[in-house]
């Protein structure tokens, strides 16, 4: 049998509920991962689907006429007036657990999934989006006009275009009715305002933290803690308002994550007012290592000098000789430990080892060299036969 007649099948295994169905669109925001995917009968267990539109904003909605629905699909779904669009981007029984955790409690909140969108409905929602930048630069300076407090962050059409949201910041409340009334005038549509704060801007509009990988708040977060600088006191962070800040210009949130861990290590810590005493000086507290369970003491109060680094176990005994009137000859620990330090395998390796090496430039071979040693012997005869010609006496 010839191969291109044979029919091959790609099979892909949902073992471990690791599921490629179950990953969605990763160029949507706060992707929830559906490892009950292949669960025979999930899809069918419930009606309710996850709708995504721009950046964060998402709805749940009844799918009251049996579509096919699968992650990815545009639908056109009921709004208030009209329909919006937007993309499907979760089904079955974890979208009861999005509507918990989004508070959702009335069945009236929940509104209805129209149809799949069709391409009338799709050049409308292209024609409403190419409007948005130039609505909110527009809208900027008819809030500077009227002099309100406040900024305008984003603005989005609904997906028919008839109405249109303006997403504000404002430290304090914001009296927008005269805006509201000259926003409808300009822009012709039904008008809607939401304040949001810093760190939801910062997650509508996304980007790039400092570690290198993207915000937060932009993939995952959605409910946001308040974060203080003793986070960053309890870590041994310093307190440089520049580097604690993020893209919101407000406290980074990932200083909440490890502040429990840096917590509990510290109760295993003496106290940083502690004198250690020994016969040849007192030992103050420098500086700690909080994971590690590593401090380093100092013979001065404030400056570095003879630092000494100890383990907690150390410290701990070593104050407990100090209250039974004790000193110790040093703060090093006599005994042998018995630790092995991490031994690197590679360590008299060289860098270059696998690097090629240079070739050498191409000697002329040697049949090369023996043919050209017959010419040059007969120049240099040549040229001694003309010496001893120029050489000889002249006669008349």
């Amino acid at each position: 049998m010839d191969i291109k007649d044979m029919n091959f099948t790609v099979v892909y295994p949902c073992g471990r509920g690791m599921c490629r169905k179950g990953v969605g669109r990763q160029d949507k925001q706060h992707n929830t991962y559906d490892y009950l995917v292949d669960v025979p009968g999930n899809d069918t267990s419930t009606d309710l689907v996850e709708v995504q539109f721009k950046n964060t904003r998402k709805g749940y909605y009844h799918n009251v006429n049996q579509l096919d629905l699968k992650k990815g699909d545009i639908v056109a779904v009921e709004a208030n007036p009209g329909h919006d669009i937007g993309v499907v981007t979760l089904t079955g029984q974890l979208v009861r657990q999005q509507i918990k955790k989004a508070n959702i409690r009335s069945e009236e909140d929940i509104k209805k999934v129209y149809r799949l969108a069709k391409p009338v409905d799709m050049e409308k929602y292209e024609e409403a989006k190419a409007r948005e930048h130039e609505t909110m630069i527009r809208s900027r300076e008819i809030a500077k006009g009227l002099g309100l407090d406040m900024k305008i962050g984003d603005v989005e059409f609904q997906g028919d275009g008839t109405k249109a949201i303006f997403y504000y910041i404002a430290d304090e409340r914001v009296d927008f009715r005269q805006l509201i009334k000259d926003l409808a005038a300009a822009f012709h549509v039904r008008i809607e305002m939401k304040q949001i704060g810093a760190r939801q801007e910062a997650g509508r509009i996304g980007g790039t933290g400092p570690c290198g990988r993207e915000l937060c708040c932009a993939t995952w977060m959605k409910n946001f803690s308040s974060v203080s600088t003793n986070a960053a006191r309890f870590q041994d962070i310093s307190l440089n308002p520049q580097k604690l800040a993020g893209m919101c210009a407000k406290l980074k949130c990932c200083l909440n994550y490890e502040v429990d861990d840096y917590l509990e290590a510290s109760k295993k810590l003496p106290s940083r007012d502690i004198v250690l005493q020994t016969s040849d000086n007192d030992y103050y507290h420098f500086k700690t290592d909080i994971l590690a369970g590593v401090i380093t003491y100092s013979t001065d109060k404030r400056l570095a000098a003879n630092l000494v680094t100890i383990t907690a176990e150390r410290a701990f005994d070593v104050i407990e000789m100090n209250k039974r009137g004790e000193k110790p000859t040093s703060l090093n620990d006599l005994k042998p430990s018995n630790d092995e330090k991490p031994r690197d395998l590679l360590e008299g390796e060289s860098l270059t080892r696998f690097d090629k090496s240079k070739r050498k430039k191409n000697k002329p071979q040697r049949g090369n060299q023996q043919k050209r040693r017959p010419q040059n012997n007969r120049e240099n005869n040549a040229n001694n036969r003309q010496n001893h010609r120029d050489d000889a006496p002249q006669t008349e």
